[in-house]
């Protein structure tokens, strides 16, 4: 599994833990990013989409906890996992922090190891569940990807197998820009050959059909889909 496609944001308000944490998740190929507090985490969350977030529980400003239920409520990390950092024997910290959407905590002082292996766990099984769910909804947009169906606020919408495809995968990771290289690879396959504005027609009708606001353009790179 290629860990690089996965971003982590470490949040701690100690220098050295950021350090130690960072230098162990990134010599495993995944992306990182950090933040010293809570209003920070938030910012930096909404920046970069991660797919984890380490928080420790103790911050000046905003604590984890806070932080936790305010990233909750933001539609486009919804399914952002949560580990929290907690001092030994903050039972009510632990208690707290899987009420307010944790999804795992490890105790201080912590162990990298222990730390790798349960992100690697955490993310194996995000990314096994992304991979069978069928069903991908954002507000009033679902996408059936067996029954190939779409459908924008209760009606269906009818698309050509290609622009479905198309949506399909910029939609199976929202936030993630996709390369041009690689969605001709996954919508049209390798041994076909079309030209580079087949993609930018076929995004056309998406954004007439779907709604703009979904479909970013980044220049000279790519799309990608915004929930």
């Amino acid at each position: 599994m290629d860990n690089h496609q996965f971003k982590i944001l470490l949040v701690d308000d100690e220098p050295d833990i950021l350090e130690i944490l960072g230098y162990n998740l990134s010599a495993q190929g995944y992306e990182i990013h950090s933040a010293t507090n809570g209003i920070q985490a938030l910012k930096k969350a909404n920046k970069v989409l991660p797919d984890l977030i380490v928080l420790d529980v103790m911050m000046p400003e905003m604590d984890g906890i806070e932080a936790c239920e305010k990233i909750r409520q933001i539609d486009a990390l919804k399914d952002v996992l949560v580990v929290f950092l907690s001092a030994r024997g903050e039972e009510y910290s632990q208690v707290a922090g899987l009420e307010a959407g944790a999804d795992d905590y490890i105790t201080k002082p912590i162990k990298p190891k222990l730390l790798v292996s349960k992100v690697k766990s955490l993310l194996r099984r995000k990314k096994e569940s992304t991979e069978t769910a069928q069903v991908i909804e954002f507000g009033t947009i679902v996408i059936n990807r067996e029954a190939y169906k779409v459908e924008k606020d209760g009606k269906d919408i009818n698309l050509p197998r290609k622009e479905f495809e198309l949506l399909a995968l910029l939609a199976s990771k929202p936030g993630k820009v996709f390369l041009r290289e690689e969605i001709l690879n996954n919508v049209w396959g390798v041994d076909v050959i079309v030209g580079g504005r087949t993609i930018d027609v076929h995004i056309r009708k998406l954004r007439e059909k779907i709604g703009d606001q979904h479909f970013k353009t980044v220049k000279g790179v790519g799309y990608k889909f915004v929930s």
